[in-house]
């Protein structure tokens, strides 16, 4: 089913809309969540609570892509499920790994999530991206939204993981000096 017809069918509250994007989007969602927690029970229950964010949110909200929509709700509920987890550890797993190089260039003593949640950073962050090739931009995202392996990003982009590592070094450092120019003080 279309996603248009989805989101139609959640609009006018029809349960069918949740069982069509349960079909269309299990496995996408769970794929996510499996990224950012390890259990894969505790990706399910992301998973499933990903549905009734998306119920209890559609209306008011009518996303124009459902499946980035999706894949933002998911990915919230597995990095809360992820602190929740992780609350006395710190250290060298891939999840802190990637929000913590995120942080070097937006940062002010609050945490990456809270800020990238503000409506200012994300517009000028997608604005950036905009400017970017289409490379560089799948990059970014695949490390900073999906949270992957600098090590998978190279194998699927079939590139040197120092190429990919020196990739987002320099999109990092590019970013925090966009932001500084846009007035975004962090």
């Amino acid at each position: 089913m279309e996603d248009e017809k989805i989101v139609g069918l959640l609009l006018e509250r029809n349960e069918e809309g949740i069982v069509q994007m349960q079909k269309k989007y299990n496995k996408y969602c769970g794929a996510v969540a499996r990224r950012i927690v390890a259990s894969y029970e505790d990706a399910e229950e992301c998973v499933n609570d990903t549905w009734l964010r998306a119920w209890n949110s559609i209306p008011p909200h009518q996303p124009e892509n459902l499946a980035g929509y999706l894949a933002k709700i998911v990915r919230n509920l597995a990095i809360s499920c992820y602190k929740k987890q992780h609350t006395m550890k710190r250290g060298g797993d891939s999840v802190t790994m990637a929000l913590d190089e995120l942080s070097d260039c937006i940062s002010d003593g609050k945490r990456v999530e809270e800020r990238m949640e503000q409506r200012v950073l994300t517009d000028a962050i997608a604005v950036f991206l905009r400017g970017k090739d289409e490379m560089k931009r799948s990059i970014f995202i695949q490390r900073y939204f999906y949270l992957m392996e600098v090590k998978e990003i190279a194998s699927r982009l079939q590139m040197k993981e120092n190429t990919v590592k020196s990739i987002l070094y320099r999109m990092r450092k590019e970013l925090g000096k966009y932001l500084q120019k846009e007035g975004i003080y962090l």
